[in-house]
């Protein structure tokens, strides 16, 4: 169980806006050539100057208090760039964001890439305030930006064999020294069942709290499910595939007793090492009940109607 970081371990808010000026600029800059193989429709949407101009506020959020920012910022997990929560925020500078890729592939009709200016203008940016649950214990409340990830897996038209989706990760060793060490295999890789993964919940995240996302927290495209631990939504994704089979993710290769394919906030299914009946908010100084699927289940719990979720953890 961590504690509640220190104020000397969080990123000053004055750093976190030099920051936020210099990524700005970067996507300014950035390269805009598509590199689809598929011909895709021109997009209809442009995309606004500053992520958050003019976002739709979600329906889907969560009215609860938000994490603060540096919290956010300056305490997470990202082992590509180490093991400790302030490892991120020291060191993600380094990763290389402009130009960026993704390609979508396996068994799809149309496998396609594209850059990151290309994803930006495919829909309209949302704010969907999310509680984010931690397996080790704590969790906040961030404001994303971002669209369903739904409307990036249309792109490459899934085939009916298609039951889950696959996400890889990116592995920059010059800017991630954490995939120099062997705490896991790189890349990062995670998955969903295609009905989790088209969930109108599931997100595909391109910024937090108004402005494009930090180094630190996944930039430049991560997602959020909502309803699973924290480790479930990947970060830097480079990849996505449509698969038959269930993926094997990363931290299941590792410790399986430990982390199973689902996932899913659940207080009654301990860890192996620690109960998941409790949390801690980032910010506060008092436990609160965990709450099933993190408070999300009316919205998915029929997806697991039927289901043992002790034995499909």
């Amino acid at each position: 169980m961590h504690n509640t970081p220190t104020p000397s371990e969080i990123t000053p808010p004055e750093l976190y806006a030099r920051r936020r000026e210099f990524l700005k600029t970067s996507i300014e800059l950035g390269i805009g050539l598509g590199l689809a193989s598929a011909v895709l429709p021109a997009p209809t949407f442009a995309a606004p100057a500053k992520l958050g101009d003019g976002a739709k506020k979600s329906a889907f959020s969560t009215a609860e208090a938000l994490t603060p920012l540096q919290h956010v910022t300056g305490y997470s997990n990202f082992y590509e760039f180490g093991t400790q929560k302030e490892d991120p925020a020291q060191y993600a500078h380094r990763l290389k964001t402009r130009p960026w890729t993704l390609t979508i592939e396996g068994l799809v009709k149309k496998p396609v890439t594209l850059d990151i200016e290309t994803i930006l203008k495919l829909a309209p940016i949302e704010e969907r305030i999310y509680r984010l649950r931690c397996v080790e214990g704590w969790s906040m409340v961030i404001p994303w930006l971002g669209f369903p990830l739904d409307v990036l897996l249309k792109q490459a038209e899934p085939l009916g064999s298609a039951k889950y989706v696959e996400f890889l990760t990116a592995v920059q060793p010059e800017a991630m020294p954490g995939v120099r060490s062997r705490v896991l295999d790189w890349p990062y890789v995670e998955g969903l069942r295609l009905d989790e993964a088209r969930h109108p919940l599931t997100l595909l995240v391109v910024g937090l709290y108004g402005d494009i996302l930090p180094n630190g927290n996944g930039a430049p495209l991560r997602i959020a499910v909502p309803w699973k631990y924290g480790f479930k939504s990947a970060k830097s994704i480079t990849t996505l595939r449509f698969v038959e089979n269930e993926p094997r993710s990363s931290w299941m290769k590792a410790a399986p007793r430990e982390y199973g394919f689902y996932s899913n906030v659940n207080p009654d299914v301990p860890h192996p090492r620690w109960s998941q009946a409790r949390e801690r908010r980032i910010g506060e100084f008092m436990k609160r009940d965990t709450v099933m699927f993190n408070g999300y289940g009316e919205q998915v719990a029929g997806l697991y109607s039927g289901m043992d979720l002790k034995k499909h953890f």
